[in-house]
Formats: structure tokens, sequence, C-alpha cells
């Protein structure tokens, strides 16, 4: 008689990693247990546009496919449409119990820790996978900007790849279905530049699947699976036709579709944006840097703390008023939320997976990682650049080219947690694991040694428009930047060594497999929380009354509203071409 199935044993770990996504969740979003609100600027400004929309479908009961609040009138599509005809947005729904922010990181954990999964990976060392990528600063800077579309639709990314992964690696069928069940979800959330860009990675994995399959004489088995899989991303468009098509002829209006303005040398005009604006918003070369150690480049485009030497010498000077000039950020973009931080530990496992990883992973995470900083680069490389933006469809229609460092922020968690899994697997003899260990060590814990000694190697710690500030204030200003840089180095040396004496205790035989898993979690977690604090904490939400407030109208907006006849308002108390608080009413 066959024994029963232990349906707990089994179980057990899906029910921890559920429980432990949640209330670190909720932990990290404290606040909205106290009933307060995330104050994000694109969220405000989002509210505010759609209120004439929300208004008449509350009046009328119906989708209002215009708007005559923003500029001298548009399409509501990108702003607030309902389609009730999309079953697949109840899910989204559903999903999103837990209320935002708390269900954009809650959902990045749950998806990454499932993707894990299809990759064989241990279900307790897929905690700490998924714990890295929900708590990616960038994901965290993306929240605290109110960037909503963008937040779930990365986190629904793993899912799609995720879902290919499977398909091609596992069962075809069951990977078909994921894949198709996170497209459309991810295809809801109304950010198709993410999507985007998962293609670029798809794209990647398959071309070195597809040599894999040829050297392995497989393509039989690759030529199905792809077939498949067509069908998943057939129908996850069709689910999302209304959303898509009507973006797409919107599109053909926008700035992003063909100009009505014809060239005097060619006669033609282009379609897509400018390369300028689609480039403004580039990675500095060096800045790159920041993936490793945060405050590389100054961090944030906020002020110096007051206890900073730039602070301490405007003020000595009766120049205090001035502090507001300048920011911790000197790197080349306009302005920035933060770094793409990764992680100074998950960065040591990434690189330790590049010694140890054999496979077609190894390959292609590596090539979609690199691929991704170097058009992150945009300006700074733009030879490179233009070959996307002139050969690639679609990549001109987007703005903002640092974006695709998402890419990154999927790659390193997946190797790093791949490696590990290596590790843990026992395939590997001792020697070859301390080799990689060794190798690993030295390269990510010697560039941060490096930077400590000598963090004149960053560069001028100042900023172009700062050139022509008195050179007391250029001083106080590098010896802020190079502190900051300085002490992030020895931050990041700190868990890189942390790091790998867990992995060497563990090869050594002296640090069982479990307890290695939860102090390589702890250490992960703790690295990326403190740096995501930076960036979002406690400070920026505040009660509901107060958080309303702000779209109330001044005694100005009711006066103005006496007048019943049609006008257009041209508010110069605010920032008339930023601010679109007066189209609420």
């Amino acid at each position: 008689m066959a024994p029963k199935p232990n349906y707990i044993k089994k179980y057990l770990p899906h029910i921890i990693a559920f429980l432990l996504f949640t209330i670190f969740s909720f932990a990290y979003f404290f606040p909205v247990l106290e009933g307060k609100v995330l104050k994000a600027n694109d969220s405000i400004v989002a509210k505010v546009n759609m209120q004439e929309i929300v208004e008449h479908r509350e009046r009328e009961g119906e989708e209002a496919l215009w708007t005559n609040s923003i500029f001298s009138g548009m399409p509501a599509y990108l702003i607030s449409t309902k389609h009730p005809g999309n079953l697949w947005k109840k899910i989204d729904i559903l999903l999103q119990s837990y209320g935002r922010p708390v269900a954009f990181v809650f959902i990045s954990m749950l998806s990454f820790y499932m993707m894990l999964l299809m990759f064989g990976v241990n279900p307790y060392l897929a905690i700490v996978g998924a714990l890295a990528f929900g708590f990616s600063p960038y994901l965290i800077q993306v929240i605290a900007a109110g960037h909503n579309s963008k937040a779930m639709a990365i986190s629904y990314l793993p899912l799609v790849i995720g879902g290919v992964y499977y398909a091609y690696k596992r069962k075809a069928t069951g990977g078909a279905i994921i894949f198709g069940i996170g497209l459309a979800l991810q295809l809801g959330a109304g950010h198709p530049q993410i999507t985007y860009y998962a293609f670029i990675c798809i794209l990647i994995m398959l071309i070195t699947e597809l040599i894999f399959s040829v050297r392995n004489k497989e393509f039989n088995k690759f030529s199905r699976t792809s077939l498949i899989l067509i069908i998943p991303l057939i129908l996850a468009v069709g689910i999302n036709f209304s959303q898509l098509y009507t973006t797409y002829e919107y599109g053909e209006y926008s700035m992003r579709g063909k100009s009505d303005l014809v060239s005097e040398n060619n006669n033609v005009s282009s379609s897509g944006l400018d390369p300028d604006y689609i480039t403004q918003w580039s990675y500095g070369i060096g800045e790159t840097m920041n993936l490793l150690i945060p405050n590389f480049k100054g961090g944030s485009s906020r002020p110096f703390d007051n206890d900073s030497e730039i602070v301490r010498t405007l003020r000595s000077s009766n120049n205090a008023a001035a502090a507001s000039m300048f920011v911790k950020y000197w790197g080349s973009q306009p302005s920035t939320e933060g770094p793409n931080y990764q992680g100074a530990a998950m960065i040591f496992l990434f690189v330790l997976g590049l010694f140890l990883l054999k496979g077609a992973e190894k390959w292609w995470l590596l090539i979609a990682t690199l691929l991704s900083i170097m058009l992150a680069w945009g300006h700074n490389f733009m030879w490179f650049t233009n070959i996307f933006i002139n050969f690639f469809p679609g990549y001109n229609k987007f703005r903002a080219v640092t974006m695709i460092l998402v890419i990154v922020q999927f790659c390193v968690p997946l190797m790093a947690i791949l490696a590990l899994k290596e590790i843990l697997s026992g395939k590997l003899h001792a020697n070859e694991l301390k080799k990689g260990l060794l190798k690993a060590t030295i390269i990510t814990g010697g560039i941060t040694l490096l930077f400590i000694i000598t963090p004149s190697l960053a560069g001028s710690f100042i900023s172009g428009y700062e050139t022509e500030m008195p050179d007391w204030v250029k001083s106080a200003l590098i010896a802020d930047r190079k502190s900051l840089l300085v002490s992030d180095a020895a931050r990041s040396l700190i868990f890189i060594l942390l790091a790998a004496g867990v992995l060497y205790g563990l090869i050594a035989g002296k640090l069982k497999e479990r307890y290695a898993i939860v102090l390589l979690g702890l250490i992960i977690v703790v690295d990326l929380w403190g740096a995501d604090k930076r960036y979002l904490g406690a400070d920026r939400f505040e009660l509901p009354n107060r958080y309303e407030q702000t779209f109330s109208p001044t005694v100005a907006d009711q006066y103005i509203l006496r007048d019943e006849s049609n006008y257009r308002v041209l508010n110069m108390a605010v920032s008339t071409f930023n601010d679109n608080s007066t189209t609420s009413y």
C-alpha cells in the first residue's frame, strides 16, 4: 500500500512564503496600518487628471472617452478608462487586496518566488530571492514617485519571463499558461515600456536557448514550444485589445506619432520621439558603479542634511537659504529619485554565479544585464543607442532609457539565487567553490575597497552647473559627496564580506544549509531595507484628511467656479507648466 502523501510537508514552505511576504510588505509600509496614505507626486497628478472623468462616471454611469480639463481637451484612454469586459482586471484587483502600495511589493515577491520555483529552486532559497526582488530600491523609488502602473508591470515581470523559461525547460503547456496569465496581467497594468523590455530579455533568452538546442540536437522541441507560446501571446493581447488599440490609436496623434512638419532636406516627417528627448535621462557610464555602491554619485536629488559641510559653510556665511540649491546627486542625469542599487551582497552573488554556473542561463542573464546597462547609458553611448532607435520597432516610442535597468533588477537576483542553488546542489567540488568564492570576493570587495582608499577615482564630485561656484562652496560639496561615497563603499564591503563568510562556513561544513539560507536572507534584507528607507520612509505618509487637503479648492478656485461661461484658467500661483491642480475644478 502506497504511503499517504504528506500535504503539510509539501505545502508548508509555500504557506511560510506567503506569510513572510505579507509580514515584510506590511512591515515596510507600516504607516498604512495606522490609516495613513502615501503622498506620491504622480499619484496626486493622476487623481487630479481623472477628476472630471470620475465625476462623469459616477453621475452618468458610463465611461467618458474625452476630458476637457487637460490642455485644450484630450482622449481619456490613458487617464482613467475602465474596461468592464476584461475579466483579468478582476484578478488584478483581487491580487491587490492588500491595497497600494503594499500590494506592489507583495505581488513582486510572490511572482518572483513562483518564477524561482519554475527554475527548480528550493522554496526556502526562493523566499530569499523573492525578498531581494521585492525590496529592490528601484521598485521602491517607483512606488515613492507614484508610478503605479509601472510598479504593477514590474511586479508581473517574473511571471512573464518565468513562464517562457518553464515552457522551454520543463512543461510547454504549463509554461504557456503561466506566460499567458502573466502577460495578460502585465499588459493590463498599462505600462507598455516595461513589457517591451521584458520581451527584449525574452528574445535574448530564446536566442541563447536556440543555440544550445541546436548544439544538443533538440531543435524540434524548441520549435514546438515556440509555436505553443504563440497561443497565449495572442490571447493575452486579445484580452487587453481595447486598451492596447486605443493606446496605439492615440499614439499616432501624440508626439510619438508622425509629425505634420516636413523636413526641408528630405520632405519626409519622422515617427517617434526625438533622440534627445528619448535620452534626456541617461545613466552616466561611471554612474553604473551605484549598482554596487548606492551613493557612488551622491544618491538622490535631495538637499543635504543640516549637519552636512555645505549647510554649515553656507550658514556661517549667512547664506543658509541657498542650501536648497545644492543636492547630493552629482551625476549626469537632470535629477533622480535614487540610484539603481542592487544590493552589495546580491552583486557579489551575481559575480559568483559567473564562475559557478555552466548552462545557458548564465549567458542570457549576463548578456541581458550588459545590454540593459549599455542601453541605459543613452546619449553617453549614443552610437549604440541609435542602433535601437533606428532599427528596433517601437524603441523610439519610449523615453527615459534608464528605465531599462529594470532588466538588471530582474537578472541580478535571479543569477544570484541560481548561484546559491548550484552551491547547495552538492555537484561542485569544494576546491572549485572556494576558487569561485575567492574570485567573487576579490572582485566586488576589491572595487569597494579601492573607492574607500581613493574616492577621487569616482570623479570631481562636482556637477556641471556647479563648476562656476566659488571654491569654498565647491570644497564643501566635495567633502560631503566624498564622505557619502566612502561611507557607502565601506557599507557595501561589509555586506560582501558577511555574505562571503556565510558561504565559506557552508562550504567548509561549519554551517548547516538551513542556517546559511536564513543568514544570507537576513544580510540581503538588511542591506536592501536600509537603502530603501533613504527613498521611501515613514515621513512620506500622512493622515487621509491632510492628504485630501491637497485637492481642496482655494478661495480663488471657489470664486472662479461662480462663472458658468466657458473659460480656461491660467494659474500663475503655481508652477504653471508643471502643476495641473487647477484641472480638478
